[in-house]
């Protein structure tokens, strides 16, 4: 493990020493008062709610050994109360925050794979970290902390580290910028460009450009793409002799393609193959999306080294972040999908074709509204509605402002009138869908967090589980 002491805090930081020892070491770091443990290094940030500032005397009380703050004034008692405490005054503490990170990062000669995309970064960010645990000790992002505090909170996390898997999301232009100048990626993947966030960027290719600005932060250029999507299999076409590229596909021609795929409900299986090689592997989540993921990691895991076998057991033991494509089978015999965390047209069409895919079993979708669109909101909601008659989905319930705009095209597109079901009030879907649930039904939730339709899943199964 490679030690960060308060002398090196206070030079990259540019902080102040109120009270403390130089030579302490700080080894965890938080930002949460209420979960603080003992030694811990605090770091207070101003949110939209509220100013951590303020809560370094509880984190002190509550174990912290180091606190990191901004604009405090303090008061000679408290200073005599703490004198066995490290406190360290910076001008900024979430600039602070990122040099602290980025120093950490400069000390470990590591592989950091770097996950962005507008769709799937979490599922596939886990998908390798399984794969390169088999090799490596492999510290990943939790859940989806993949912002600009999560980050560098991640990066924090290396201790006897040998590799690191890193997610990437953003909103705006030049987020990624700052992301990977802080974690440094040894290899990066982009696994799409969607629609999400195109609200805010205003195209597809400004999505693209905003995505590509992961490679601002590598000092070799190594990008893993999925060749299927249409703006990063164009941009490759371009720029194949500039940067270092590497690809997996299903259809258009890679370096990694997925051949033979047998998708079942629950998992899939493939033949992973290359000019050198064809090997099989199994998938445990169904849907292609996750044949998708599997190559990616695939070729991750083969660039860094590891065997067939490693990969394949990697690939066969990851699991996903809550309220990612979660499959739960009720008493009576229904399945429940809880794809809830977040929702884009493309992870929305995705999560149906998968659910279309259940062939013996009568499907009910229950969609909500997707953030973040803009202007393009009514399009592509009713984009979606056509993706439900599509895939002759059974039943559709709706409900959220936008998602109008799904249950009105799915009936155009011919969808019958009485099998859709649009819903002011959320509530109201538990008790609808118990009246016309049937066993061995398969019933997808996919909306926006937001919406919080994981609510509706835990009441649905609360009340299932009563009877």
């Amino acid at each position: 493990m490679q030690n960060l002491f308060i002398k090196d805090i206070l030079k990259v930081a540019h902080g102040k020493l109120v009270i403390g020892d130089k030579e302490d070491i700080c080894e965890d770091f938080s930002k949460d008062t209420r979960i603080i443990k003992k030694d811990d290094t605090y770091i207070g940030i101003k949110g939209e709610k509220f100013d951590g500032n303020e809560f370094w005397k509880e984190a002190l009380q509550n174990g912290a050994k180091t606190v990191i703050v901004q604009k405090i004034n303090f008061e000679k008692e408290d200073l005599e109360k703490f004198n066995s405490k490290n406190i360290i005054l910076v001008d900024d503490t979430l600039k602070a925050l990122y040099e602290i990170a980025r120093y950490k990062r400069s000390l470990y000669n590591i592989p950091v794979v770097g996950v962005t995309g507008s769709v799937g970064k979490t599922s596939t960010k886990d998908i390798i970290a399984s794969v390169l645990s088999k090799k490596y000790k492999t510290l990943k992002t939790e859940g989806n902390n993949n912002n600009n505090i999560g980050l560098p909170f991640t990066i924090l996390k290396l201790k006897d580290h040998e590799a690191a898997v890193i997610e990437m999301g953003m909103n705006h232009f030049n987020e990624i910028s700052l992301l990977t100048s802080i974690a440094k990626p040894t290899v990066s993947v982009i696994t799409n460009i969607g629609t999400s966030h195109i609200g805010n960027l205003g195209s597809r290719e400004n999505i693209l450009k905003a995505k590509l600005e992961i490679l601002q932060g590598m000092d070799k250029k190594m990008l893993v793409i999925n060749n299927d999507n249409d703006l990063l299999h164009e941009w490759y076409l371009e720029n194949k002799h500039e940067v270092e590229i590497k690809t997996y596909g299903i259809n258009n021609e890679s370096e990694l393609m997925a051949k033979n795929i047998d998708l079942e409900d629950f998992g899939s299986n493939f033949s992973c193959v290359s000019k050198q090689e064809s090997f099989g592997v199994s998938v445990p989540i169904g849907g292609e999306h996750f044949v998708y993921n599997a190559l990616c990691a695939t070729l991750v895991g083969k660039i860094l080294g590891l065997n067939n076998e490693e990969i394949k057991e990697g690939i066969k033991g990851f699991e996903l972040t809550k309220k990612r494509m979660d499959i739960d089978i009720l008493s009576n015999g229904v399945k429940v999908i809880n794809d809830s965390y977040n929702a884009s047209f493309e992870s929305m069409k995705a999560s149906l074709k998968y659910l279309g895919e259940f062939k013996e079993n009568r499907k009910i979708a229950v969609l909500g509204d997707m953030f973040e669109l803009g202007e393009f909101s009514k399009d592509l909601h009713e984009k979606v509605g056509k993706e439900v008659q599509k895939n002759n989905i059974d039943i559709l319930f709706c409900t959220g402002d936008y998602a109008k705009f799904i249950a009105s095209r799915a009936e155009l597109s011919g969808m019958k009138k009485e099998n859709v079901y649009y819903f002011k009030d959320k509530e109201e879907i538990v008790f609808k869908l118990k009246e016309l649930m049937l066993p061995n039904d398969v019933i997808l939730f996919k909306a926006s967090n937001a919406v919080k339709l994981f609510e509706i899943v835990e009441k649905l199964k609360k009340q299932i589980l009563s009877n």
